[in-house]
């Protein structure tokens, strides 16, 4: 399985957060009126999962593109690896890897084709046996010399996680990655996510998936309407089941 990153190493005897959001207010419009929920506050270091959870509409994705750079902030301030948020920055794009709720890929590419060049892409060795250790990991063995295109919508997710995992991280941005996974896969990302945390990176989900949180979180922001919490991941995971 390949390291979290050179990065990882960095962030774990960096005094800096991985992520810090301080009276952060998101949503789409251009104008506090338009935001989502009330502000967030919370603080991520290495060796850490935060789950993010709440009912649907609450902002959950919404605070996720934010905190990957793609969307201003209506108020307040993110932090992410102890500078303020820049997708645009060599650092950002070298340690943070960000699947989204959206399929994002090169459509004239196999499978295959595309982990190899985001791996090169990312500066990462001995790319073809890390392409096929994660191609047997994601299930896309006898589909990887298949085009984006002719792959089911599970099988195109599981193609964007594996392009998370071929490239170095300090940090895993991930939207609802339990997404179109049946339950045995679901049960592999997760060890695989505890793994990636164990190993001093970070992991930043939005999920539904109550065993995700518990196996993967070590903290949970509850969002609602009215407030925003930081909770413990049991809470966060029977706030879930609750919905």
């Amino acid at each position: 399985m390949p390291k979290p990153a050179k990065g990882g190493k960095a962030a774990k005897k960096s005094a800096a957060a991985l992520l810090k959001a301080s009276s952060v207010s998101v949503g789409y419009g251009s104008t506090m009126a338009s935001a989502v929920c009330p502000p967030i506050s919370v603080t991520m270091s290495a060796g850490q999962g935060l789950a993010v959870v709440g009912a649907n509409g609450t902002g959950k994705s919404t605070f996720l593109r934010a905190a990957a750079g793609l969307l201003e902030v209506l108020g307040g301030t993110i932090d992410v690896l102890g500078v303020p948020v820049d997708e645009r920055s060599r650092r950002f794009r070298a340690e943070v890897a960000v699947v989204l709720d959206e399929d994002s890929y090169l459509p004239a590419l196999t499978v295959r084709e595309h982990l190899l060049l985001t791996a090169r892409g990312h500066g990462m060795t001995e790319v073809s046996a890390l392409v096929t250790e994660q191609v047997e990991a994601f299930g896309l063995t006898e589909r990887q010399n298949a085009l984006p295109t002719a792959l089911s919508s599970g099988q195109r997710r599981r193609l964007l996680l594996a392009a998370a995992f071929v490239r170095p991280r300090t940090l895993l941005v991930l939207d609802e990655p339990e997404q179109r996974l049946d339950s045995g896969m679901r049960d592999r990302l997760a060890a695989r996510l505890a793994g990636e945390r164990d190993a001093g990176g970070g992991v930043i989900m939005a999920t539904h998936d109550p065993v995700l949180v518990r196996e993967v979180a070590t903290k949970a922001l509850l969002l609602g309407e009215d407030s925003v919490r930081v909770v413990s991941p049991d809470e966060g995971a029977e706030a879930i089941e609750a919905l």
